[in-house]
């Protein structure tokens, strides 16, 4: 993408596939049960149901709840606990966010020191809301990235091509994976939050809130305006990995690792103070690629986050399918934290997210 295109807001937020082409339509989400997530945490077993056993197991000063929850989204809910709870918003923990348009299992940890004996008080509250699936007690609470990964089981509608082709592009999947895009929905509506991330003051990354770290949470910038320019700071970053993960499939090596790559396997980079931390041709290459847009070039010259990696592959792990009698298709998987099932599935489907038109409604 030219600096012209970039100024315009013309972001590019569909990049190639591994095939050069994709090899069928479908529909995505028709209902919510279409798409099912349940997050895995082996630190917390699977367990019976609290309504089922007394008081709640485990030790430690939060309390942490697997809910299942259909049409929420996962801030909505930590937010709505937080109410139910008494605590602060703050003090609500989760691994990291799921699916709105979805039935979507996932933990939450609250931090209820001293509250044990109000725990199955609580779990009852909460149930008229959401569903309980498991509690247990921790003496930690949940940050991003705690989890192992998630657990997919997702329906598609409509498909437009025959089974043998389809067939055929899930096999290549199950064996090479597919390029570990972020999604679309990082950067807002038509590359909105990358408008606005060319307008940030790169300087006002580094300060904190006039409250230092208990109004701003310790996040550069702190307080409502601060998080907002964490969000649009964020999409900058991930877009230009796209960018430069995009000219990898376009050349055929996005599944092997370039000289001066920093990892034993293909890395792409999450910019940072300095640029990328490759070296040598890989480096070169990112610098190119990233040079091609430098108003979000220019935000990583004086904040301090540092350069980090992220690989190019996303492996889908036990990857099955089945057709339904319908004409369907039911696909189970598993990814790792930060790898997103619609950036899987779209290397091989153009899809049709059928949740928006029934939210636009």
């Amino acid at each position: 993408m030219s600096e012209a295109e970039a100024s315009a807001g013309n972001w590019r937020l569909d990049w190639p596939v591994s095939a050069g082409a994709r090899v069928a339509s479908a529909h995505l989400k028709t209902a919510p049960e279409d798409f099912r997530v349940g997050e895995v945490l082996e630190e917390f077993p699977e367990q019976a149901e609290p309504s089922s056993v007394p008081g709640v197991a485990g030790e430690g000063e939060h309390l942490c709840l697997r809910l299942e929850k259909t049409g929420d989204n996962t801030e909505f809910v930590a937010g709505e606990l937080a109410t139910l709870a008494g605590c602060r918003s703050f003090d609500v923990g989760f691994c990291g966010l799921k699916d709105r348009h979805a039935v979507t299992s996932q933990w939450f940890s609250l931090y209820r020191p001293g509250m044990m004996e109000e725990d199955t008080a609580l779990i009852a509250q909460i149930s008229e809301r959401w569903p309980v699936k498991s509690a247990c007690r921790s003496v930690r609470k949940l940050r991003r990235g705690d989890h192992q990964g998630n657990h997919f089981t997702i329906r598609l509608r409509q498909i437009s091509a025959d089974r043998d082709v389809v067939e055929s592009a899930l096999e290549r999947l199950k064996i090479q994976g597919a390029p570990n895009y972020f999604g679309p929905q990082r950067f807002g509506f038509g590359g909105g939050n990358l408008d606005r991330a060319i307008h940030i003051d790169p300087s006002a990354l580094n300060r904190r809130g006039g409250q230092g770290k208990r109004r701003g949470r310790g996040k550069p910038g702190g307080g409502r305006d601060g998080r907002k320019n964490v969000l649009y700071f964020s999409a900058a970053r991930s877009w230009l990995f796209n960018e430069v993960l995009a000219s990898r499939v376009a050349e055929g090596s996005w599944r092997t690792p370039l000289p001066g790559e920093p990892t034993e396997t293909a890395t792409g980079p999450l910019w940072g103070d300095g640029g990328t931390s490759a070296s040598s041709e890989a480096g070169q290459r990112e610098r190119d690629t990233v040079a091609q847009t430098p108003e979000l070039a220019s935000l990583f010259m004086t904040t301090r986050m540092k350069p980090e990696r992220r690989p190019l592959v996303a492996m889908p792990e036990g990857l099955s399918w089945s057709w339904l009698d319908d004409g369907g298709l039911e696909l189970d998987f598993f990814l790792q934290p930060g790898q997103y099932a619609t950036t899987i599935l779209s290397d091989i489907f153009e899809l049709e997210d059928m949740s928006l038109s029934h939210h636009n409604k």
